[in-house]
């Protein structure tokens, strides 16, 4: 049974300090690439609209390329463009474009009647979705942006890990005392 539990203790301190890890790591990458958060190449986007469903749902997380070239996309692939300086969007193209000076998107929502109002010039493109979402993850990446969220999501698993630690050395030094004591009783009715 001692061994179950030292091995659940193991675990548990792992999966903590792990989580303060990658916790650590996803507020330090989002701080540092302006507010999202990139991994190997790729950026993540939460999804705050029903505009593309059921291709994804609300609250999902996608992943896009940036890296793509955005004078050649095509019809029926998926972008994340900017609409204006705060606001991203992500829709399917409808049409393409080209003219002498730049190439414009004709976008347009899977869940939309229409086609969105604005054409979308390739240098508002921000990239193209690579065909991989996570659903629900967006509700957590959202809160994990929010200033709230960030100091929770550093401190609380900091905290966690130092009251494990604690509980670990308390335990530690009580089996300690128990055969200290249990030694100077046997010698002294010697």
């Amino acid at each position: 049974m001692k061994t179950v539990l030292k091995w659940i203790s193991n675990i548990t301190s792992w999966l903590l300090f792990a989580v303060f890890i990658v916790m650590i790591f996803m507020v330090v990458s989002t701080k540092a690439s302006g507010g999202e958060p990139n991994f190997f190449g790729y950026q993540l986007k939460s999804v705050l609209s029903g505009s593309m469903e059921p291709t994804f749902d609300t609250g999902s997380v996608i992943i896009i390329d940036p890296s793509v070239n955005k004078e050649s996309l095509k019809k029926d692939d998926i972008i994340t463009f900017k609409e204006d300086a705060e606001k991203l969007i992500t829709h399917r193209i409808f049409e393409v474009k080209k003219t002498e000076n730049h190439v414009q998107y004709i976008t347009k929502g899977d869940n939309n009647d229409g086609v969105d109002l604005n054409p979308v010039l390739s240098k508002n493109v921000v990239g193209k979705y690579n065909g991989f979402n996570i659903p629900f993850l967006g509700y957590f990446m959202n809160f994990a942006n929010s200033k709230l969220g960030t100091a929770i999501l550093l401190i609380l698993p900091g905290v966690l890990l130092i009251i494990y630690s604690a509980y670990s050395i308390l335990k530690a030094i009580r089996e300690i005392e128990v055969p200290k004591k249990e030694e100077s009783g046997t010698t002294s009715s010697n």
